[in-house]
């Protein structure tokens, strides 16, 4: 009988020893972790533009000054908002880690950058500059900045992080609707394990509150409409949620090989012990009500991270506070999990952080990530009368000392992508 390569193959391990973020209320990991953990929200009335017009006037905005960030004139001019945090939080990740970049082979540093949507704001900004705020027909691309190119690439994200790090190794953006952020970093573990690095820069940035975002949305009615009462318009698993809340962020990690980071003596935050995607073929927006597809991720996961459903301490939901999302994650929990995921404590940080599309899975690694390290649970906020359809332990308003040794976090997108990564406290780290 043939043995499978993964029996036969020694893995090199993954671990995470770098974070940097920025997200909506929370500049950099101690600030994030302080919104999360004290169950405050983020979510505010549209300030960027008027939002009067719209059916959905509600988001998730950072209260982001690049200048402050330490990002020079010229870097502010080149980049779109999204490259912005995402160069800032991959400064942030690769101080954290302690390696010094300039002292790596540089073709042995790779550089992987989620997006959904590219530079939405800096598009939607440089087309009412060149039509002179939608009156032309024919533009004048003479009002164009002359990085104009950089924000039809999202390429460019990528880009930029290699240049703030010095990576001369496999740079790629990773586009998969709202799983981007959860994919980019599975795609840079795949790097490392199969050995073509032994750093990756890995994480996913957003910044799509604009106009166009907001219509689109709009017109499918997949926002909340709660505009009365913005702090608490996000909520997931409650039986009153009406949609998400838009938001905005970035979060990217250093990743290494494991016998590296320990021989250097690095702080390692998790390993990343299982990876994997599906898509439901199904439709662009609509899922399934069984949750096979997002089931058979998370069973793949576990899989590939040798461990049984049991061993899973908390599950960081997508949890988007739409209806059918909901009730689709409730069943796959329960498909993968059988009856530990009634034993398993769940929550959404999106409650807290809005949905910031591509970049939210590595926002959410980031919570899970500082959730093992910390041993607690963050909470669903504004869980405050559950939907009797989600009837699994989604921890309500109040963060929750738990020990946290295993996370799994998941993610759904539209066009039917579904992914699960397994993070877990490396054997032998004290709690």
């Amino acid at each position: 009988m043939l043995l499978s390569l993964e029996r036969t193959v020694t893995r090199r391990r993954v671990v995470i020893t770098g974070l940097g973020v920025t997200a909506p209320g929370g500049i950099g990991k101690k600030d994030f972790w302080g919104l999360l953990s004290e169950g405050r929200t983020a979510t505010r009335r549209i300030s960027f533009f008027d939002a009067s017009p719209f059916r959905s006037q509600v988001a998730a905005e950072i209260d982001f000054d690049p200048e402050l960030a330490g990002l020079g004139p010229q870097e502010i001019r080149r980049m779109d908002r999204a490259a912005q945090l995402a160069v800032v939080s991959a400064r942030e990740a690769a101080a954290d880690s302690g390696l010094v970049f300039a002292d790596l082979p540089p073709q042995r540093v790779g550089v992987t950058v989620g997006s959904a949507v590219g530079a939405t704001m800096g598009l939607d900004q440089e087309y009412r500059a060149v039509s002179d705020g939608g009156r032309l027909e024919l533009v004048d691309h003479e009002y164009a900045v002359r990085h104009l190119y950089n924000y039809f690439v999202p390429s460019s994200f990528a880009a930029e992080v290699a240049w703030t790090v010095g990576a001369c190794g496999p740079v790629a953006v990773v586009s998969t609707g709202c799983t981007s952020g959860l994919d980019a970093v599975g795609h840079a573990t795949e790097l490392i394990r199969e050995g073509s690095v032994d750093v990756m820069v890995a994480g996913a940035t957003e910044a799509p509150i604009s106009p166009i975002t907001v219509a689109c949305f709009d017109a499918i009615k997949a926002t909340t409409p709660r505009n009365d009462d913005p702090e608490h318009a996000s909520r997931p698993f409650d039986r009153t949620r009406n949609g998400f809340v838009l938001g905005e962020g970035s979060a990217m990690f250093v990743l290494e090989e494991f016998e590296n980071a320990r021989r250097r003596g690095a702080k390692v935050y998790a390993e990343i012990s299982g990876f994997a995607s599906r898509c439901n073929a199904y439709h662009m927006t609509g899922l399934r009500p069984d949750g096979k597809e997002m089931a058979e991720a998370i069973r793949v996961a576990l899989n590939e991270a040798r461990l049984p459903p049991e061993a899973i301490d908390y599950v960081n939901a997508h949890g988007s506070g739409t209806k059918q999302n909901d009730r689709h994650e409730t069943a796959a929990f329960k498909l993968s999990l059988g009856e530990h995921a009634r034993r398993t404590p769940i929550s959404s940080v999106k409650s807290m952080v809005g949905h910031s599309l591509g970049a939210i899975g590595s926002i959410e690694i980031a919570a899970s990530i500082l959730a093992i390290q910390e041993n607690v649970v963050p909470p669903t906020a504004n869980l405050n009368t559950p939907d009797p359809e989600c009837d699994l332990d989604y921890v309500p308003r109040i963060a929750r000392e738990h020990r946290t040794d295993t996370v799994l976090s998941v993610g759904s997108g539209f066009g039917g992508f579904q992914s699960a990564i397994v993070l877990a406290r490396p054997q032998g780290e004290a709690a």
